[in-house]
C-alpha cells in the first residue's frame, strides 16, 4: 500500500486504514475511519497532508458535513495535529479527546513548543496544527462511551506514554484503536518497537496500558503506526518484554558511558531501523526514545 492509499480493515467490517504518508515514510501515519451511523476518524496524522483524509473519506462515501466523530487517541501532533484542520473542513464533527489533553487542542501553543523540542530536526515534517473551537470540543475520561449510532467506542484511559491518551475498544469489531499503548507496529518484522518520548514517558504505566489491551481482548490492534495486526497475547507478551529491555539498556548504557548526549548518539547510531524506516527517520526516532528513558530514569 502507497503513501496516501487506504483500504478496508479486513478483520473489522467498516473500518477503513490510511496512509497519511507522515515524515515521508510510508506506513508510518495511521488513520482509521469508521463508516458507522455517526462516521468517525481516529487519529488525525501532524496536519501535513491533511487532505488525504478527505480524499479518503469521500473515498468510502462520507461526505465532510457527514463527519460527526473526530477522535485523536492523545494530542501528540502526530495523532491529533490534524485536528483543527479536519475539524474546520467538516463542519458537523465533534473532536472527542480526553480531558487533559483537550486544553492542548484549543491552544496548542504549549503542545508546539513541547513537540519542537521533542523531535528535533523531524520538525521540518510537520504543520502548525490549527486551534479546535472550545465548543467543539468534547472531553472524555475512563469508562466513558463515544456513540456512534449503530455501534460505540468504548474509552479508556492509557496513560503510560502520556497522560492524555486513550485507546478505543469496539466490541462489535472486536478491535482496539491502541495510540502508541501498543508499541510500533513493524510488519516488515512482525514485532512491536518501544514508543518512548519525553516528557510523560513512564515504563510502569505502559507495562499496566499492555495488560489493558490484554484485558479487552481484542482480534485486532489498529496500530497508531503502521496499520493493523492480529492480536495476540505473544504480540503483547513482546511488547512488554520490548519495553523493560529497552529501559534497561538505556540505563546500562548511561551508566557506563556517564553522558546523556553519548547516550543518546550511541543509540542513534546503533540502530537496526535504518533498513525499515530510512537512515533519518530511524535515527531520529532513537534519539527521541533515548530522551524519554532517560527522564523516566531521572536524567
Amino acid at each position: 500500500m502507497a503513501i496516501g492509499d487506504y483500504r478496508p480493515v479486513e478483520s473489522c467490517p467498516d473500518y477503513y486504514y490510511l496512509d497519511t504518508g507522515m515524515y515521508d515514510t510510508a506506513g508510518y501515519g495511521s488513520v482509521y475511519i469508521v463508516d458507522a451511523e455517526r462516521p468517525a476518524v481516529i487519529d488525525t496524522g501532524i496536519g501535513t497532508n491533511y487532505e488525504r483524509i478527505l480524499e479518503a473519506l469521500e473515498g468510502t462515501g462520507i461526505a465532510p458535513e457527514e463527519l460527526e466523530v473526530i477522535a485523536p487517541t492523545h494530542v501528540h501532533l502526530d495523532h491529533a495535529g490534524g485536528a483543527g484542520y479536519l475539524a474546520a473542513e467538516c463542519p458537523n464533527a465533534e473532536v472527542y479527546v480526553h480531558e487533559i489533553g483537550a486544553p492542548h487542542l484549543a491552544d496548542p501553543e504549549r503542545l508546539i513548543e513541547g513537540t519542537k523540542r521533542a523531535v528535533g530536526d523531524q520538525w521540518q515534517y510537520y504543520v502548525e496544527p490549527e486551534p479546535v473551537p472550545e465548543d467543539r470540543i468534547t472531553e472524555l475520561s475512563d469508562g466513558d462511551t463515544i456513540d456512534l449510532g449503530d455501534r460505540a467506542l468504548d474509552v479508556h484511559h492509557a496513560p503510560g506514554h502520556a497522560p492524555h491518551q486513550v485507546v478505543y475498544h469496539d466490541p462489535d469489531a472486536g478491535a482496539v484503536a491502541t495510540g502508541d499503548a501498543g508499541g510500533i507496529w513493524v510488519p516488515d518484522r512482525g514485532e512491536v518497537r518501544q514508543t518512548s518520548p519525553p516528557p510523560n514517558f513512564d515504563l510502569e504505566g505502559c507495562l499496566a496500558d499492555v495488560e489493558t489491551l490484554r484485558a479487552l481482548g481484542p482480534d485486532t490492534l489498529l496500530f497508531g503506526h503502521f496499520g493493523p495486526a492480529p492480536a495476540s497475547d505473544e504480540l503483547l507478551d513482546d511488547y512488554r518484554r520490548t519495553l523493560t529491555d529497552w529501559v534497561e539498556r538505556v540505563e546500562e548504557k548511561r551508566a557506563e558511558l556517564d553522558d546523556d548526549e553519548a547516550v543518546i548518539e550511541h543509540f542513534a547510531e546503533e540502530t537496526d531501523m535504518a533498513d525499515v524506516w530510512g537512515e533519518h527517520k530511524a535515527r531520529a526516532e532513537e534519539r527521541l526514545n533515548v530522551r524519554g528513558a532517560l527522564v523516566y530514569l531521572g536524567s
